[in-house]
């Protein structure tokens, strides 16, 4: 996982943020390592991205510039959209006032355990 700056463009966290998930467990077979397919919407629409991901076999759906609309995406994109609500809700980290990253990811875990156990208890 990376931290990035909010003056840098989506593209460039997307290989920090693949490379960064851990293996999934499954209940046959060897644990993958990758995963199997990858939503995204015009942002991560360039050329270099599409071919890192095929080359790990990794499937992708990026919407194209100018082709289409981001409006297929949208059955995906609403839980991202909804995840990224709730941690906005947690006012230590609506704004970034820690230094180190250690410490910002780990009030991020800390919400999101508070998100889960939240959703768990209703």
């Amino acid at each position: 996982m990376g931290i990035f700056g909010a003056n840098v463009h989506d593209s460039q966290a997307l290989i920090p943020l693949v490379k960064g998930i851990p293996p999934i467990r499954s209940l046959r077979g060897p644990r993958r390592r990758r995963p199997g397919k990858l939503h995204a919407d015009k942002g991560y629409d360039y050329r270099h991205l599409r071919q890192w991901l095929a080359q790990r076999g990794i499937q992708h759906r990026i919407a194209r510039k100018g082709v289409e609309t981001s409006q297929r995406l949208g059955r995906h994109r609403w839980t991202i959209e909804r995840t990224m609500a709730w941690l906005a809700g947690c006012r230590r980290l609506h704004r970034r006032y820690e230094r180190k990253a250690e410490h910002f990811l780990a009030f991020t875990s800390l919400a999101c355990t508070l998100i889960c156990y939240r959703r768990l208890a209703k």
